[in-house]
């Protein structure tokens, strides 16, 4: 019998349309594969969104969420549908992605819905291909995207301060959401409806900055739960990095390693959720490669589901591009591109494949982790089992880890002895069978290569023009004013000039000693020039906003013309009072004179917002008509080159790669495809960026490419090419335990679908293509990765005879280990336990 409270709590909120409950759930078991039992709330089958503490319950049924976040804004309508394919392909069933306020309302009250702003077609593919979908509404989303996704405009808004109890932000943000939610329901797209959305977020990772806002701030999360609730969206609402979340929206994990970090629902009642598990680290210009292995990220998932998480995020899955200037302060154009798919949307091996696999391996305990009940065991001094078990059932799953992060461990667990590589997991569905360890990687490997376009760079012809720094500007103050308020996110530049009179007496009388001008910015760069000649630059750094440039220059008697054009590299992102940062010159002095040190901060000063060519639209095929192009000489600071290439052939993804480039951006038939900053070295001495993805929905049969180059490169060298990941490799040991993909669950139980689960190489070419070529092959101990095995001590003499007959020719092949006849003379791998190394081109 329901108590009367229950049901009048039932009827509260199904009046609200808040398809979430906080009440008991009965739990109804049936045999069913993969332990899809139904959920009943009050004898009847639960309906939209719920959850407990145990998962989010979908139409009655629980699920295990694999989400992959993909950001609509950072690729090409064109390529969604085959990036959500690559990402369901590789086990994920939930795309995550945010919501793009300054992308949708770049000036207040005027939407943009278009293009890769369209919010709704990608829900709406997301839903073709019958997956799920996370929408991150924030508003504030941080992303490394410009300004953290609030529009500029937001700035001037009278007595605002962003993100605290302030009823001017409340105001246009309360506005935006809800018009954001409205639209979202209007199309039917939240789960209740019959649409992918099965969860909503509020705000981002506040509690980082809560502190700074003091009572302000615990109201504000109050405040903006409260907000989400009244929008009836009938999903639940969730608050990542948020321990004080307000009841009944769950408050979730964000980390490289939530199974072990993270603090817990802040409720019972809320399941286990996390947000962000970062693939590996975005980078900002000065940046080294950002790395984080396939073995880590699949030792983290296991680990979460293992200690009752139910859904897990992958920040990013596919990271893409940052087009114009959409990246925030420093961060490079490439975004997330170690993702399992890579920036030109191209499957990353192992990441991919080793994820799907540990995704696989989850699905087996699906029935174990559902309904069973967690124990763990102590194996070894590193080592535990945590098993999960239903009682009264045979259905059991259990994750045998080991924590020693250098030494492999052998285990006895019921009976079995079990060898488990150092830092690893191991995953057993039926508590029986290792279908999956996380460090044994069975899937394939592959290398990325970027090949020259013979047609794109066949008649690459330059021609250049340069600015010219002006004199005399109009707009005049006392001093510069600050570089964020005079741009306001139109431009990365501006322009300050001044001058100044100095007499023979003012100047130093020795030859060898020259006037030094100084200028401390608050960030982000600067080019000066004087009497019409360029000095140099000077920037900061995501670390360090603000630094000092200082050059000799040459001044003269008379009027000495000084300017200096400040550019930024994106808006701040993150933190508390964003509204109140700051970039640009504050102090400009002149050193050496006879006359002592000269500060001409107050000496007024001339402002010009955005460079001439930006005005102009020289990056457009109208615009770059308005101006005399002439043949390019040595390269040399703030040019501007233009040229025509012709589309590269075939259809792999296209990127130009910007050899002897300095900094600047650009634009493909009229569109941006970022900023470039080939000078600005990381510690390893080498460009963070040198290949920038050109999208093929941008290219035509002929193509306008400039280029604004601020400093004082030379493109000569610049040139198309083309992308693929047709090297391919298999890295497989005697050791290794089959795949996960070569099981099934029917009727509850775990049954191989193969007689043979012996280790075996596996190789599949991407698209359409066939192996061509067998460039390595070792069975014996091999070393190195793909693109670079080497022979170790010892190997078969036939291994590359066996996989070429194995697989030349072929789409796809699988060369069993002990298919290569070893010979055991050779003393150096008498007693050792060998492996196959493959290396593949296709074509």
């Amino acid at each position: 019998m329901v108590e009367p409270r229950r049901l009048l709590l039932i009827f509260f909120l199904s009046t609200l349309l808040i398809a979430y409950s906080n009440a008991n759930v009965e739990e109804i078991q049936k045999d069913t594969e993969e332990g899809d039992e139904e959920v009943k709330v009050g004898g009847q089958k639960a309906q939209g969104v719920t959850y407990d503490a145990r998962s989010l319950i979908i139409n009655g049924k629980r699920e295990l969420l694999f989400s992959g976040a993909i950001h609509y804004p950072r690729s090409t309508p064109d390529m969604w549908p085959d990036l959500i394919k690559k990402a369901k392909q590789g086990g994920i069933n939930t795309i995550e992605t945010y919501v793009f306020w300054n992308g949708h309302e770049p000036v207040e009250g005027q939407y943009n819905f278009e293009g890769e702003f369209d919010l709704v077609k990608f829900i709406k593919l997301i839903h073709e291909h019958k997956l799920y979908a996370v929408v991150r509404v924030g508003p504030f989303i941080q992303a490394e995207w410009n300004h953290g996704g609030l529009p500029y405009w937001l700035r001037e808004v009278p007595d605002i301060i962003f993100r605290s109890d302030n009823e001017p932000f409340k105001k246009h943000m309360k506005r935006f959401v809800t018009m954001i939610v409205d639209k979202l329901k209007q199309e039917k797209l939240f789960a209740p409806q019959g649409g992918p959305i099965i969860l909503a977020q509020i705000e981002n990772e506040y509690n980082t900055i809560q502190r700074a806002f003091r009572e302000k701030g615990d109201s504000y999360v109050q405040w903006a739960g409260k907000l989400a609730l009244s929008l009836n969206a009938n999903v639940p609402w969730i608050m990542c990095k948020q321990r004080d979340a307000p009841d009944p929206i769950i408050n979730t994990c964000n980390g490289r390693h939530c199974g072990d970090t993270f603090y817990g629902p802040n409720k019972r009642n809320k399941p286990a959720l996390w947000t962000e598990n970062w693939t590996a680290q975005y980078r900002v210009f000065g940046d080294p490669p950002s790395q984080r292995s396939a073995e880590d990220l699949a030792y983290s998932v296991a680990r979460f589901f293992s200690k009752n998480g139910s859904m897990v995020n992958y920040y990013m899955y596919y990271g893409g591009t940052n087009f114009g200037r959409t990246s925030a302060s420093f961060t490079s154009t490439r975004y997330y591109d170690e993702g399992p798919l890579d920036e030109f949307g191209l499957q990353r091996e192992p990441k991919w494949g080793h994820l799907k696999d540990v995704h696989r391996a989850l699905s087996l305990c699906k029935r174990a982790l559902f309904w069973g009940v967690p124990t763990t065991l102590k194996l070894g001094p590193d080592q535990q089992a945590i098993v999960w078990q239903q009682p009264g059932t045979s259905a059991c799953a259990a994750f045998l880890a080991n924590n020693n992060t250098r030494l492999a461990q052998h285990v006895n667990f019921r009976g079995q002895d079990i060898r488990l590589p150092a830092r690893s997991i191991s995953v057993l569905p039926d508590c029986k069978t290792v279908v999956f360890n996380t460090q044994l990687v069975t899937t394939q490997h592959n290398s990325r290569n970027f090949v020259r376009s013979e047609i794109a760079n066949k008649n690459f012809n330059w021609e250049m023009y340069r600015e010219v720094p002006p004199v005399g500007l109009g707009f005049k103050f006392d001093v510069p004013r600050e570089l964020f308020h005079l741009t306001k996110d139109t431009t990365d530049y501006a322009w300050y000039t001044t001058s100044l009179l100095l007499g023979r007496r003012d100047l130093p009388m020795k030859k060898n000693v020259r006037p030094v001008l100084r200028v401390a910015s608050l960030g982000h760069g600067i080019h000066a020039y004087v009497n019409g000649e360029y000095a140099g630059s000077a920037h900061g750094s995501k670390v360090e906003k603000s630094f000092v440039f200082q050059r000799a220059v040459s001044l003269k008697e008379g009027e000495n013309h000084i300017a200096l054009l400040g550019y930024l590299v994106g808006l701040p992102d993150s933190g508390a009072y964003m509204e109140k940062r700051f970039a640009g010159p504050r102090s400009i002095t002149i050193l050496g004179l006879n006359t002592g040190t000269l500060d001409i901060s107050q000496n007024g000063w001339g402002h010009q917002v955005g460079i001439d060519g930006e005005k102009k639209k020289l990056f457009t095929e109208e615009g770059s008509k308005s101006v005399q192009w002439t043949k390019p000489d040595q390269g040399g600071p703030l040019t501007w080159y233009k040229g025509y290439f012709d589309a590269p052939e075939g259809d792999n993804p296209v990127a130009i790669v910007m050899t002897g480039m300095g900094k600047g951006m650009v634009w493909i038939n009229g569109r941006s495809i970022g900023r470039y900053w080939n000078n600005y070295l990381s510690p390893l001495k080498k460009p963070t960026q040198s290949e920038y993805h050109i999208p093929r929905a941008y290219l035509k049969p002929k193509n306008l490419i400039v280029l604004l180059e601020e400093e004082e490169g030379n493109p000569k060298d610049v040139h198309i090419v083309t992308v693929n990941r047709d090297t391919i490799c298999s890295a497989v040991s005697e050791i290794h335990p089959p795949s996960p993909r070569l099981f099934e669950t029917k009727n509850g139980s775990l049954q191989a679908k193969v007689n043979d689960l012996k280790p075996r190489a596996e190789l599949k070419c991407p698209g359409k293509k066939q192996i061509v070529a067998v460039e390595f092959a070792s069975y014996g101990d091999p070393f190195g990765a793909c693109g670079a095995y080497f022979i170790g001590n010892c190997t078969a003499p036939e291994s590359k005879q066996v996989v070429e007959k194995c697989c030349l020719g072929k789409p796809s092949c699988q060369i069993p280990l002990d298919s290569i006849p070893f010979s055991n003379q050779n003393d150096a791998c008498a007693h050792l336990r060998k492996t196959l190394a493959v290396q593949v081109k296709c074509a």
